[in-house]
């Protein structure tokens, strides 16, 4: 009677399930919903006779059924092997088919062709790109367009494609918006791209679908589908939150913190995301882009060491759960910019190294230009390519 009774509430607790990911406001995830259910019903095409059968076979070849024709000896069938082995066969063909079909169509690296089914993509509609870095445990949103960032909060105009460029500032963490498109991982010092829409208004829940550490679970933002002027309504009550994310106040934001509530930047310096992707949105420290340029030109050598430069605690680094302070890093080869900008930076003199004139080991590369022992340590070299 008590099993009776479960299965009967059964329907009425399931009521409660919110299957977003069976009903969908985006064509990006109604199409994987599609390859989901076509997926599941080639398999059952096989599962279900199978379960029929192993319940047919246990009944009529039970020990009480006499009648059962009892053949010890038998081992082979050709027709029924045929059967046995050509039915999985023709689904595993179809269903490789499709899936192949569909990888190609929803690589999240292909821009969008169509906003809906039967609707393209009109050719004067531009993307609207957004700047997605996952922060500890947080996920901040860049707007270049509208210069604006976002903490914990997103907003989408209904029907226009959505470009998002994601990264993370230590930890692998994966973007996920159930009703908009399928997840994709943001990591440290890469970049990722998803492209998606929402066709329906309304609200819906976004989270790291990627453990990440003790925050994790409260790492969920608000994604708001909303028309052109509810969007442009949207982007104006930011703009009147007030507020700057500079490189300095990112690197206050960027320490760990655990369900932080969303806050809005009017303005946001326009080079963040770059930092952040290539991990140098600490002042005088070498991004990768740099690094690998170098690299390219065939390396510093053993004149590379005078780069290396220990932190110092009055200099302002981002500090992440997993790796905490690191030790040594590495001075930038900066700007003319960011190196008259440094000078207001008290950092030791003592962390200067001094340049070395003769020529560098690396192919193609110049030799330094003589720097007075006052200069901060992230103008040793002279600017590249920045």
């Amino acid at each position: 009677m008590t099993r009776l009774l479960a299965l009967t509430l059964l329907p009425f607790l399931l009521s409660a399930c919110d299957l977003v990911v069976l009903s969908p406001a985006g064509d990006v995830a109604w199409q994987q919903r599609d390859l989901v259910i076509i997926a599941t019903v080639l398999m059952l095409l096989i599962i279900i006779p199978v379960m029929v059968l192993i319940a047919l076979f246990a009944w009529r070849y039970r020990a009480g059924n006499t009648k059962a024709t009892y053949t010890p000896d038998w081992d082979h069938s050709t027709h029924l092997e045929l059967v046995i082995w050509a039915a999985p066969l023709l689904i595993i063909i179809c269903l490789g088919a499709v899936t192949w079909m569909y990888t190609h169509l929803l690589d999240p690296y292909r821009p969008l062709d169509r906003i809906a089914r039967g609707q393209p993509v009109a050719a004067e509609i531009e993307p609207l790109e957004v700047q997605v870095a996952a922060l500890d445990w947080k996920w901040l949103f860049i707007y270049p367009e509208y210069g604006i960032a976002t903490v914990n909060e997103m907003a989408a105009p209904v029907d226009r494609p959505i470009r998002f460029r994601l990264t993370s500032t230590s930890v692998m963490n994966s973007f996920y918006v159930p009703a908009l498109a399928g997840q994709i991982y943001a990591m440290p010092g890469m970049e990722t791209t998803l492209h998606g829409v929402i066709n329906r208004p309304g609200e819906y829940d976004g989270f790291s679908a990627n453990y990440s550490g003790d925050g994790f679970s409260g790492m969920r933002f608000t994604f708001h589908g909303v028309d052109h002027d509810g969007f442009d309504q949207w982007v104006a009550r930011v703009k009147e939150a007030g507020g700057s994310l500079d490189r300095f106040a990112y690197l206050e934001l960027a320490k760990p913190s655990e369900k932080e509530k969303p806050r809005h930047y009017a303005s946001v310096d326009e080079q963040l995301f770059r930092l952040i992707r290539d991990r140098c949105a600490e002042p005088g420290r070498m991004c990768m882009d740099e690094m690998m340029a170098i690299d390219a030109e065939g390396g510093l050598g053993l004149a590379g060491l005078r780069l290396l430069q220990p932190l110092e605690e009055g200099r302002p680094s981002a500090l992440t759960a997993l790796f905490g302070r690191r030790s040594v890093d590495v001075a930038s080869i900066c700007t003319p910019e960011e190196a008259a900008a440094s000078e207001a930076v008290s950092w030791s003199a003592s962390l200067v190294p001094q340049v070395d004139p003769a020529p560098l080991v690396g192919a193609g590369l110049p030799r330094p230009a003589p720097i007075s022992s006052a200069a901060p340590a992230m103008s040793v070299r002279q600017p590249f390519g920045i």
